[in-house]
């Protein structure tokens, strides 16, 4: 049954698609019209390297309070977990977009992670404390719960940054940025919609969430909750759930804040293979380092990307 509180389970959420799949690119040109030719910057945003076996299995081996592991998508099922039916992920299961929509459907298909992060609270059978993955966040190491929850309050990794206007040497550029739908961008979003006058700006780490904090900002702001859902694509617009959680909590002193990332990330591959290798088998050792992110692996040149899939393959691969 595993080794998790039954009076307080936590669970694990991860979003994913298989960007690889013909029909999914045909559903997406058909909703982006005469853009049949996308290119391959559009697509890469929907490109894996089956980064989600590994961040499966990292939860699997290194966190085993996890009740149940939820992967939402879109009318997909991850191929290892098709092809291999095992005991092993019983604690797997594979939740459709229209199971977190319900009453919202006519706003899919969405091709677009901020919109259905919105959406993720709707899981049926969710645990009020979960815990939320994107599919390249792996666990480097044996966690606990208290790594994520300290008496029942959502441990929130990040940093104070004051937001990009008030930077001097940003505003020179912030005219050109502001329409785009950029990471931090949305982070500021979410947190001036919580009032605040800076950002707590978090990480590409796992996010701990709790239910009712998303349920009672929503049941105030219901149509900011379906309108931020119902983007296919992603907008200036939007903001992310995320980070909206974070402020809320700290807003109202129910979390523990750490400074301390405890990641090893990785977003640019273009640097020599020696500090690759060096940065992945150094750092991912040190004990404090909790998470790796492999950001866009698939855009990992071959030859690097074949060592990153073997390493992991030696770590993760039971």
């Amino acid at each position: 049954m595993g080794n998790y509180d039954s009076d307080n389970p936590v669970d694990a959420v991860i979003t994913w698609v298989d960007g690889e799949d013909e029909k999914h690119k045909e559903k997406i040109r058909h909703y982006r019209p005469g853009t049949r030719n996308l290119n391959k910057d559009f697509f890469c945003r929907y490109a894996q390297a089956n980064e989600i076996e590994y961040c499966i299995h990292s939860i699997l081996k290194y966190a085993d309070f996890i009740r149940n592991i939820f992967v939402v998508t879109d009318n997909q099922i991850p191929k290892f977990l098709i092809d291999k039916k095992s005991d092993r992920y019983k604690k797997v299961k594979v939740v459709d977009h229209t199971e977190i929509y319900r009453d919202n459907k006519s706003s899919l298909p969405v091709f677009n992670s901020r919109s259905i992060e919105t959406k993720i609270h709707h899981i049926p059978g969710l645990a009020e404390h979960f815990i939320y993955f994107n599919d390249d966040m792996i666990l480097l190491r044996e966690v606990s719960k208290s790594d994520f929850f300290i008496n029942n309050l959502p441990v929130i990794r990040g940093k104070w940054r004051p937001f990009k206007e008030n930077i001097f040497y940003k505003r020179f550029r912030i005219t050109k940025k502001v329409n785009q739908a950029g990471h931090v961008n949305a982070q500021e979003k979410s947190a001036k919609i919580v009032g605040f006058q800076k950002l707590f700006k978090f990480h590409h780490t796992p996010q701990p969430m709790r239910i009712s904090t998303m349920q009672l900002f929503f049941s105030d702001h219901h149509e900011m909750e379906e309108l931020n859902s119902s983007f296919k694509f992603r907008s200036p617009e939007q903001f992310l759930m995320q980070g909206v959680a974070n402020h809320l909590e700290i807003k109202n002193g129910s979390c523990v804040v750490m400074n301390d990332y405890q990641m090893v990330h990785f977003r640019s591959y273009n640097k020599p293979n020696f500090w690759l290798k060096f940065k992945l088998n150094y750092f991912c050792n040190k004990k404090y380092k909790l998470f790796l992110n492999l950001q866009d692996l698939n855009l990992c040149p071959p030859s690097k990307q074949t060592y990153f899939i073997d390493w992991l393959n030696k770590r993760y691969k039971l």
